[in-house]
């Protein structure tokens, strides 16, 4: 891949693809190649058997500043039809880093601004460094956070959205982590510690099983609250992954006190 990409993937021996916006003299803000690289790569990673853990990333000290401002001033000359499909494959890129059938880990290693905290929610799990900085400026701007506000609201809850969306006040990181946007945060020389330490929790974990989890998550969460369907649902997609090739590795490997043939190996 071109060093001038503005987004780098690499996959390493054992299945931990770190996916890196890299366009640090931009902050990481996103341009119609980057949203376009972004869900190409999120795509592939899906259909990747050999990827188990992706961590998104992002060069230089700024994670994602959100939308290039030059984009948007050259999108807002252009018709409806041309702003819709823009705004579409901006919504597209979100939904699949959302759907991605592995886990997925936000590095947080400096500021995220609009679309850039939008990349964090999407992700299964987020630590960021106590020096970051987290705000939603859309409305600064005359515009929303429409795209990233299903993901957004999802992490944080209707009530703070209500806060944070309106007001495009700066967050710090411990507000950040209070608000449930980061699930940990960490000194700067200890954040790839901490991401490591995540990698390793999610390496003991069954492929298969952790993509039936993040399945199951959202069927939970779709549905609000127990009703027969979703009992049968749940029931079913437990006695499938018991019979599962997996599901008895699993459970013969716990028996037999010796790791599961998934686990990460030495070396």
């Amino acid at each position: 891949m071109s060093t001038a990409a503005p987004v780098q993937l690499a996959i390493d021996a054992h299945g931990i693809a770190r996916v890196t916006l890299d366009r640090a003299d931009k902050h990481n803000a996103f341009d119609a190649e980057t949203v376009a690289r972004l869900r190409e790569v999120f795509v592939g990673l899906a259909r990747n058997a050999s990827a188990r853990v992706v961590v998104l990333q992002g060069a230089g000290p700024t994670f994602c500043a959100g939308a290039d401002l030059d984009w948007m001033r050259k999108m807002a000359a252009l018709d409806s039809s041309a702003n819709f499909a823009d705004a579409r494959a901006l919504t597209e890129m979100l939904a699949a880093l959302d759907r991605l059938p592995k886990p997925t880990i936000a590095r947080v290693q400096g500021p995220a601004y609009g679309g850039g905290v939008g990349l964090i929610a999407c992700c299964d799990i987020a630590i960021g460094v106590t020096t970051a900085r987290f705000a939603l400026t859309e409305v600064r701007l005359g515009v929303v956070p429409a795209a990233i506000s299903p993901y957004v609201i999802a992490a944080i809850g209707t009530r703070l959205a209500r806060r944070y969306l309106l007001t495009a006040e700066t967050l710090s990181a411990a507000v950040a982590l209070e608000a449930r946007l980061l699930h940990e945060v960490c000194e700067p020389a200890k954040l790839d510690e901490a991401v490591s330490e995540q990698i390793e929790l999610l390496l003991k974990a069954g492929p298969e099983a952790l993509r039936e989890c993040k399945e199951l998550i959202r069927e939970v969460h779709a549905a609000r609250g127990t009703n027969d369907e979703l009992r049968a649902s749940t029931a079913h997609r437990l006695a499938r992954l018991r019979m599962s090739e997996e599901g008895r590795e699993g459970m013969n490997a716990f028996l037999e006190k010796r790791p599961p043939s998934w686990s990460k190996k030495d070396g």
